[in-house]
């Protein structure tokens, strides 16, 4: 796809300062920035590249002034960032703008979808399948009976939804993640034998949740799994049954909650946390990488350590276990005084 520097700064509302018609196809660093490319420039550390990058087109501040004779074509805007951020988005839509339905699939005869849907090659639809409009189906995607999928739904390849799941609108499942498996629910008999629990609830995505690749959430033992709206998930974390995940909170990779914990609102949980099941956490909540939770947290507590302490006094005490052996070879003199 090639766009040119006056379609761009359409798209960003931005002035075109240099050649409208230079045309891009790729985007790059500002530092690797070559002929046909589209870079940016928003921090000021980065200042020396633009006069060296050979990049096509440079997005800048409408506050830049060149000191240098430049060789790149320049859109002023607002805000560089968010303006190379937007481009991003829209660059991504333009991509994944695929509609019709490639051979072979399995549909059932009781599936129904919108308009402009795509289902790729090998995709197994089963029985009452629900699929809004702008839904993309990627290859080898397993969808499960009676799951419904809202509008403007991305299922990229290789991704496995059990039945009843629900997805709402404006959604992103990525590659390898499984949607509703069994919870691991098990209890011993007489014999001291692990027996299976039956897991008979679903899981529900809200609308505006993304799923990182590989993640896992399991389908609740009774009731829904719930990612609320807005809810964003790294890759390779395991959400087990009947947890419960609040609007716009975000975790990072490795993660593992285990069953029927409740997660609040705008809550940051950090990589290789890992939480117990059976306990609440308090909205706008900060969970720092690797800590162990184990307890109830309060609203906008911030917490490190395993298991997690108060962050301030978790600093606290590290200060004085990095100084353990002075301390106590202090101690040791102070008693031989003695």
């Amino acid at each position: 796809m090639k766009f040119t520097a006056g379609q761009i700064a359409g798209i960003l509302e931005g002035e075109v300062h240099g050649n409208p018609e230079i045309a891009v196809h790729k985007l790059a660093k500002i530092e690797e920035g070559e002929e046909g490319s589209l870079t940016f420039l928003a921090n000021p550390k980065y200042t020396s590249f633009i006069y060296k990058t050979r990049a096509s087109v440079t997005i800048v501040n409408k506050s830049f002034v060149p000191e240098q004779d430049l060789n790149t074509t320049l859109i002023k805007v607002e805000d560089a960032y968010k303006s190379f951020s937007k481009l991003l988005e829209y660059y991504n839509q333009v991509k994944n703008n695929k509609v019709g339905i490639e051979e072979p699939i399995f549909k059932s005869d009781n599936v129904t979808y919108g308009t402009d849907v795509y289902i790729g090659a090998f995709a197994y639809l089963g029985n009452n399948v629900v699929l809004g409009d702008n839904v993309k189906i990627y290859p080898n995607v397993y969808i499960g009976d009676n799951v419904k999928i809202g509008n403007n739904v991305i299922i990229f390849a290789g991704v496995k939804i059990y039945s009843e799941t629900i997805i709402g609108d404006n959604c992103v499942v990525n590659s390898g993640v499984v949607l509703g498996a069994d919870g691991f629910g098990f209890a011993p008999n007489e014999n001291g034998e692990f027996v299976k629990v039956p897991q008979t609830g679903n899981v529900i995505l809200e609308d505006n949740v993304d799923i990182g690749a590989g993640t896992t959430i399991d389908r609740a033992t009774l009731g829904s799994t719930i990612l609320r709206k807005g809810v964003k998930l790294d890759n390779q974390i395991q959400i087990a049954h009947n947890v419960e995940i609040g609007e716009h909170t975000v975790i990072a990779a490795q993660t593992g909650i285990a069953g029927s914990t409740k997660i609040g609102k705008h809550c940051m949980i950090g990589g290789q946390v890992g939480i117990v099941g059976h306990i609440v956490i308090g909205d706008n909540v900060k969970i720092q990488a690797q800590s162990g939770i184990g307890r109830n947290v309060k609203d906008n507590e911030v917490l490190q350590g395993s298991p997690a302490l108060n962050y301030g006094d978790f600093n606290k005490s590290y200060v004085h276990f990095k100084n353990l052996s002075k301390i106590i070879s202090r101690i040791d003199t102070l008693e031989k005084k003695d």
